[in-house]
């Protein structure tokens, strides 16, 4: 094997153990290749946008990575904030600055810390070694009066070049931001695209926003258009570099939360955990095709799939963005909304906007299409109160575990295991820490069967006012395929 061949093999690895994300193959004869070995990835990063303006506003963050086989045993992990990252400038001035906003425990072990106030910033997180296989971090922001009042949520997210966001809006009640922030050391350059119900908005105001190293921006939206539309898309599309992005949408009278991106457009969609006790939900979907979309709308049950009369399907014209409510869809039961196409797949983004309350005392969050739990999947920051973990098997069966990390302040880790029958959803009875003290994860993993899809909704009433926040549970892509060194490249020699 030559010096060129034993580059590529080292570069595929490296490569793997930073993205999370590597494969390599070669057109050989059949039966020559072998089967890549999964590794703990060794590297990752985290963006955790502004939590608030509010001069009121009162924002944790919790920390988490899970216990993974064959994880190195040294590294390191650390949050800091974007201003403090630059080139090590603003720490010197500022060592408050430079100190990390959180630094977490072991892995099995949440670590928490809080900021107050409308004068956050942004973070951004690294980990290593042991700690990078993962790696979760929860935001969550308390507001106790104003436009988006209630609890907002979101989990820190990993950097990447494009983001679809349905369910954002620029109508008189709402005030939508989307928060760009960028990890790197060069300047990224993003276009923000919005489109309406009738197809994309007129705007040059959304081309070309650079985003400067180690820093965040908040956009208005209403600043990028006239147009006051109640149901947008937002399409954000970078150009160079790479950035985090969240939506935070907040309402004068309905309260507020942030709106995750819906993952990569896709013929079928599961948006899970519909609160139970929902009294308004809203369907958002767009498609990216030049082709129209038709969707077959079903919810995933405690007792199976069912049909929601007078939404039995969605039409969805290419390029424009489409809405259904769906009033109390979930009529008192756990819930879990299921897309599949009536005939050709065209490829759709979605989100659920939710409502719980009456009158005026009601709340909003938002449940964005997701992936499956797959391997695995973390949700941080599980209060001893208020903490509900739904599960969904929309087409087949399946068994999961679940572990009550141990607490941030005291507790003992704690697993259950759960077989879901197929098409239901259920609001399992998650296990807590024994002896708990503080917040904990819940680590959910696949253990047979099919695909399973989570969320987690964290509600705190505070003056009557029932505040929440939903997280989805994605697979966390611990785990990296990475090619074996000893497989047979030499057709790639010359």
């Amino acid at each position: 094997m030559n010096r060129t061949t034993v580059s590529l093999i080292a570069g595929t690895a490296a490569l793997a153990a930073v993205t999370g994300f590597a494969t390599l193959s070669s057109p050989q004869a059949a039966g020559t290749a072998r089967t890549a070995a999964e590794l703990p990835v060794e590297r990752t990063s985290l963006l955790c946008p502004v939590p608030s303006s509010s001069d009121i506003a009162e924002t944790s963050y919790t920390s988490f990575t899970p216990v993974t086989k064959d994880a190195d045993s040294g590294g390191k992990a650390e949050l800091r904030a974007a201003a403090a990252q630059s080139d090590g400038k603003s720490a010197g001035k500022n060592k408050k600055a430079g100190k990390p906003v959180l630094e977490p425990e072991e892995p099995g072990k949440p670590a928490t810390g809080e900021t107050s106030g409308g004068d956050a910033s942004a973070l951004v997180g690294t980990a290593e070694g042991k700690f990078a296989p993962g790696w979760t971090v929860q935001e969550t922001t308390e507001v106790a009066a104003g436009s988006g009042r209630g609890l907002q949520g979101v989990n820190c997210s990993a950097p990447d070049t494009e983001f679809w966001f349905p369910g954002a809006s620029t109508a008189a009640d709402r005030t939508d931001y989307v928060h760009l922030t960028n990890p790197d050391d060069s300047a990224a350059v993003v276009d923000v695209e919005l489109y309406g119900k009738d197809g994309a908005l007129d705007s040059t105001l959304g081309e070309g926003i650079t985003v400067a190293p180690h820093s965040s921006d908040p956009i208005l939206l209403s600043t990028l258009t006239e147009e006051k539309q109640e149901n947008l898309t937002v399409h954000v599309n970078v150009r160079s570099g790479r950035v985090g992005a969240a939506v935070q949408a907040l309402d004068d009278k309905l309260g507020g939360d942030w709106l995750a991106a819906s993952t990569d457009p896709s013929g079928s969609l599961v948006l899970p955990g519909i609160p139970k006790d929902a009294t308004a939900v809203r369907l958002v979907a767009f498609t990216p095709s030049d082709s129209d979309a038709d969707l077959k709308v079903q919810l995933a049950s405690p007792s199976g799939l069912i049909t929601p009369a007078g939404n039995e399907t969605l039409h969805v014209k290419a390029g424009m963005t489409t809405s259904a409510d769906l009033g109390d869809v979930t009529r008192g039961e756990a819930g879990s909304l299921v897309l599949t196409p009536t005939d050709a797949s065209v490829p759709v983004v979605a989100a659920l906007r939710v409502v719980r309350g009456k009158g005026d005392d009601q709340e909003t969050a938002f449940i964005p299409a997701t992936r499956p739990v797959g391997t695995r999947a973390t949700v941080a920051d599980n209060r001893a109160k208020g903490t509900t973990l739904s599960l969904t098997a929309p087409t087949r069966a399946a068994t999961v575990k679940v572990t009550a990390s141990a607490g941030s302040k005291g507790g003992e880790a704690v697993t259950k295991t759960f077989t879901l029958k197929a098409g239901t959803t259920e609001n399992v009875e998650a296990p807590t820490p024994t002896g708990l003290k503080g917040t904990y994860a819940l680590t959910v993993e696949h253990v047979s069967g099919g695909p399973v899809y989570g969320a987690r909704t964290l509600a705190a009433t505070a003056d009557g006012v029932p505040g929440f926040t939903i997280q989805t549970l994605p697979d966390d892509r611990g785990m990296v395929a990475v090619p074996e060194a000893d497989q047979d490249l030499s057709v790639l020699q010359k």
